[in-house]
């Protein structure tokens, strides 16, 4: 009898473990959490940085400067298929996030960290590798910026912040 209960026990605990987990890898399959914006970085469990030097993810806008209000083409580049992704602009003066994006590509979706449409997500895990952004300027200056991207390929691996050129700021339109 006591074997009996000690099987249904482990059986029982396995099982509530199991949901758990599952529950916890699917919160993440339709984008990335609001306690991401910050350091762009993933909270899987126990997941494995790669450098941000050695990765096969490009980020990038054919425009070397902007005027405040101007719209910016945004392009992702991969030689790899990845599942999910965390997209911003940062002042390059302070590291904060900047501007809004007005397109995002199918499989993606908004996130507000600090004002509507400042960052970009996963909506599904869909393998992706080219994506492609509009990112709308502030109409008041903000200074030089960069996109980052942090690039999930699996559960368990990702790269953080990679990021584009400088792309300056011109004066006013």
């Amino acid at each position: 009898m006591e074997d009996g209960r000690r099987a249904h026990i482990a059986i029982v605990g396995w099982a509530c473990t199991t949901l758990c987990l599952v529950s916890y890898a699917a919160a993440f399959s339709h984008g990335a959490s609001l306690s991401a914006c910050t350091d762009m970085m993933p909270r899987h469990l126990r997941v494995q940085l790669h450098s941000p030097s050695n990765n096969y993810v490009t980020v990038h806008t054919n425009m070397s400067f902007y005027f405040p209000g101007d719209k910016v083409p945004v392009t992702v580049r991969s030689t790899r298929d990845f599942m999910g992704f965390l997209l911003q602009a940062r002042k390059v003066s302070n590291d904060e996030i900047a501007g809004t994006f007005v397109f995002i590509p199918p499989g993606s979706k908004l996130l507000t960290c600090f004002e509507d449409g400042d960052t970009v997500t996963h909506s599904d895990k869909s393998l992706k590798r080219n994506l492609s952004f509009v990112w709308k300027a502030p109409d008041q200056p903000i200074g030089d910026i960069k996109f980052f991207i942090s690039i999930v390929q699996s559960y368990f691996v990702y790269w953080a912040k990679i990021e584009s050129a400088i792309v300056a700021q011109r004066g006013q339109n």
